[in-house]
């Protein structure tokens, strides 16, 4: 066992073993990673419920839905909302110019935007899975280098005459490092997914309300 008296959290990386220098390298990379998605999904979110906002304000200004429509499509503008929109009001409009009956009309334009809602709602919560498997998992990986240090200090002890607090304390503090970085990566992850899982369902109830209310539109301009 290497016994040094530099505790500072580089040098304690640096002669860590093998196992335990993987492991935080392991750990550092998923922490990368989560802040990279975390960041990404921020301005996503920020601007899916800022495109969301503006669609709604245009939609229940009351204008014609043709004009809203052809608007939507030219500007490709309204984000998740207005993709929405243009799937359903398309598909009503379809059925509308073949002459189908009204019941046909309106479940034909309710499966469109379904279908829409659905695509939209799996790239907001795309990587996801991802922050919670980091959070969820990123302790015990730590956990497992700072079992696996300790192990490797107890056993360097079996080399040395007299046990000492000298002997014991840099191994155990490199094992330790490793716990911490594993929390360091999994408390961001943790938090950001909460908080962007609370963001989608919000988002995918403005969503399916939206749904709701054009169906009873479009169904009052077809009686």
């Amino acid at each position: 066992m290497n016994v040094h008296t530099d505790l500072s959290f580089l040098t304690l990386i640096v002669h860590a073993s093998v196992v335990v220098q993987a492991i935080i390298a392991l750990l550092a990379l998923l922490s990368l990673w989560s802040w990279w998605q975390i960041f990404l999904k921020m301005f996503q979110l920020r601007r899916t419920l800022r495109e969301t906002d503006a669609f709604e304000d245009d939609f229940w200004q009351g204008g014609n839905l043709e004009t809203l429509y052809r608007q939507a499509g030219q500007a490709r503008v309204g984000g998740g909302l207005g993709h929405i929109f243009s799937a359903g009001f398309r598909e009503y409009s379809k059925h509308r110019k073949q002459g189908s009956p009204s019941a046909v009309t309106l479940d034909a334009a309710r499966r469109a935007m379904r279908a829409a809602y659905q695509r939209e709602i799996d790239a907001i919560e795309a990587h996801l899975a991802g922050l919670a498997t980091v959070g969820s998992v990123s302790p015990y990986i730590g956990l497992f280098g700072t079992v696996w240090g300790i192990m490797n200090a107890f056993r360097g002890l079996a080399n040395v005459s007299q046990a000492t607090l000298a002997n014991v304390a840099p191994g155990i503090a490199e094992a330790l490092i490793a716990t911490a970085i594993g929390l360091f990566a999994a408390i961001p992850a943790v938090v950001a997914y909460n908080h962007f899982a609370g963001d989608v369902n919000r988002l995918s109830i403005r969503f399916d309300s939206f749904m709701e209310e054009l169906s009873n539109i479009l169904q009052r301009q077809i009686h």
